[in-house]
C-alpha cells in the first residue's frame, strides 16, 4: 500500500471526537472553517466489523454499510488526508482489523481510552482502558506494526500525576504518532476545571506530540483563546469539542461567521452527503442552545425529515435542487449500468422481467423448492445460485444454472433471497414447470410436506432438506477498485 504523506500532530488545531457530532457534515465544516484534522465519532470496533465497504457513485463517497443498510461511517475525498477515524476497541486484533478495513480511507486511527461513559466502560473500552496498561500496550502496539497510518490514542489523566504521566510514557513506547489527553479525570464533567497543570507535565515528560483537550469551557470562547489553551498545557496541538459543536466557526482565525449562515452551511452538507436527518437535528439543536426556544427552534424541534429541517431553516428550495440533481445522477448511473450488462453479459442466460412475490405462493413453498424437487425428478445437479449486489443500490440478482443453462431475472431485487427466488422462476418458466403459485391449483409439495414429521420433504438418497439447498455460491460484491458494477 503507498503511503501518504505522514499526518503531523504539531501545531495543529483539531476537531475532537463526539458521539452524534463528529459525522461527516460537521468534519467538511470544520474543514472549511480551519480546522487542521477532523476526528470522527467513536465507532465500536464490533459494529465496524459487520460493515462492507461500498462505493457511493451518486454521492461520491465511501461508506460502511452495516447488514441492516445503515451507514455507520461515511468519508469522501476532501478530507481522506485529514480525518482519523476513531474507535471503541478493548482487543488487539479485533481493532487490527478495523483499522485494516478502514486504512485507505483514512488519514490515521485513533483508539478512545477517555470516554467515562458506561456503554464504553463496561466492555472494557474507553476509559476503563486507563486501569489495564497492559491492553493498552497490545492494543496500541498491535495497531503501529499491522497498519501504514499514523495511530493515536485518547485519554483522561489517572488520580495521581506521577501515574500518568508513567502511563503516557509507557505509551510512547508503543510507536504511537501522538496522544490526545482530556485534562478531567474519568469521574469529573465539564463543570470541574481542567487540570492544564498534568497536561503540562505530560507534554515536558514525552517526545511525541501532546494534544490538549477539554478547554472548552474555562478558556476557549473564540479563536484567540485557542492559543491561551495550548500555552497554559505546553502542548503541541490543541483539539476542541464541545466550543467547535457550538459554533464550528471557531476554528476561523477571522472570527466568527454569524450562527445563521454556519447552521445553514451545515445543512447544505448534510443534506449533500444524505445525512440522517436525527442526525443533523441534534447538531442543529447543540448550535442553537439558548435559541431552541425560539420561532426556528421549536419548528426544528418539531421536524421529522431533512426536507422539513430545510424548511425551518427556509432552505426549502436548496433541498428540492440538490435532492433533483440526485435523483437525476442515480437514473443516469443505473441507465449506463444497464446498458453495460446489456452488452457485456453472456447471451446465452435466459432472461425474463419477473420479481417474486410470496403473497401468490401457499405458506412456506417457494419456487426455489420446485426447482429443487423437479431437478431431483430429472437427476439433474441441484440448483447452483450465484448472486451479486451492485454498489449503486445495493441492489441484488441471481443467476441460477441448471442442467448447464443459466437463467436469470433482469429485475434487481431489494435482498439476495428474492433475487434467488426470481431467478427459480425464470428457470421454471423456461422449462415450463409448475412454479408452485396459488392459481396453478393443487399444489403437490404441499401434499407432501402434510405427511407429517415421519416423511419430511427431504431427498431419500441425500437426506437433505428440499427447502434448503446446500449447493449454491454466494457472490457478494459490495464495491469494486474502480467503482465498476459486477458483470454478470
Amino acid at each position: 500500500m503507498t503511503v501518504n504523506t505522514p499526518l503531523c500532530f504539531r501545531g495543529k488545531k483539531i476537531l475532537a471526537p463526539m458521539v452524534r457530532v463528529g459525522t461527516l457534515p460537521m468534519r467538511l465544516l470544520a474543514l472549511d472553517y480551519g480546522a487542521d484534522i477532523v476526528y470522527c465519532e467513536e465507532l465500536i470496533d464490533i459494529k465496524m466489523l459487520q460493515c462492507k465497504r461500498v462505493i457511493n457513485e451518486v454521492l461520491e463517497t465511501v461508506d460502511f454499510v452495516a447488514p441492516n443498510d445503515r451507514v455507520v461511517f461515511r468519508t469522501c475525498e476532501r478530507e481522506r488526508e485529514r480525518v482519523v477515524f476513531q474507535m471503541g476497541s478493548a482487543d488487539a486484533e479485533r481493532a487490527l482489523a478495523v483499522a485494516k478495513l478502514v486504512e485507505s480511507d483514512v488519514a490515521g486511527i485513533d483508539i478512545n481510552m477517555g470516554c467515562p461513559k458506561e456503554y464504553s466502560t463496561k466492555a472494557g473500552m474507553g476509559a476503563a482502558l486507563l486501569s489495564d496498561p497492559d491492553k493498552i500496550e497490545s492494543i496500541l502496539t498491535t495497531l503501529v506494526k499491522g497498519i501504514c497510518k499514523p495511530v493515536t490514542c485518547k485519554i483522561r489523566i489517572l488520580p495521581s500525576v506521577e501515574d500518568t504521566v508513567n502511563l503516557v510514557k509507557r505509551i510512547e513506547k508503543t510507536g504511537i504518532a501522538a496522544i490526545a489527553v482530556h485534562g478531567r479525570k474519568k469521574e469529573e464533567r465539564p463543570q470541574h476545571p481542567v487540570h492544564c497543570d498534568v497536561i503540562k507535565a505530560i507534554s515536558e515528560a514525552v517526545s511525541i506530540p501532546v494534544i490538549a483537550n477539554g478547554g472548552s469551557h474555562d478558556f476557549i470562547k473564540e479563536y484567540a483563546d485557542i492559543e491561551t489553551f495550548q500555552k497554559a498545557t505546553a502542548a503541541s496541538s490543541v483539539m476542541i469539542a464541545r466550543a467547535a459543536m457550538w459554533n464550528p466557526s471557531v476554528f476561523r482565525k477571522e472570527g466568527f461567521c454569524p450562527l445563521k449562515d454556519v447552521m445553514q452551511d451545515y445543512i447544505k452538507y448534510a443534506v449533500r452527503y444524505d445525512n440522517h436527518y436525527t442526525n443533523t437535528k441534534y447538531c442543529l439543536c447543540q448550535m442553537l442552545r439558548e435559541q431552541l426556544e425560539t420561532t426556528q427552534g421549536k419548528k426544528l424541534h418539531a421536524a421529522q425529515s431533512t426536507q422539513e429541517i430545510c424548511e425551518a431553516f427556509e432552505m426549502g428550495d436548496f433541498y428540492e435542487e440538490t435532492t433533483a440533481i440526485f435523483e437525476a445522477k442515480k437514473s443516469s448511473l443505473e441507465t449506463k449500468v444497464q446498458d453495460e450488462d446489456d452488452q457485456t453479459e453472456d447471451p446465452d442466460v435466459i432472461k425474463m422481467a419477473v420479481r417474486f412475490d410470496k403473497r401468490e405462493y401457499p405458506p412456506q413453498i417457494t419456487p426455489k423448492m420446485y426447482l429443487l424437487e423437479w431437478c431431483r425428478k430429472e437427476k439433474h445437479p441441484q440448483p447452483v445460485y450465484e448472486t451479486v449486489q451492485r454498489p449503486l443500490d445495493r441492489l441484488f440478482c441471481s443467476i441460477v444454472t441448471v442442467a448447464e443453462r443459466k437463467y436469470r431475472s433482469t429485475l434487481w431485487d431489494k435482498s439476495k433471497k428474492l433475487a434467488e427466488q426470481a431467478a427459480a422462476i425464470v428457470c421454471l418458466r423456461a422449462l415450463g414447470v409448475p412454479e408452485g403459485k396459488l392459481c396453478e391449483g393443487e399444489n403437490h409439495l404441499i401434499n407432501k410436506r402434510k405427511r407429517g414429521d415421519q416423511e419430511p420433504l427431504i431427498s431419500r438418497d441425500r437426506g437433505e432438506d428440499l427447502a434448503e439447498p446446500s449447493h449454491k455460491k454466494g457472490n457478494f460484491i459490495e464495491e469494486t477498485s474502480d467503482g465498476n458494477v459486477p458483470k454478470m
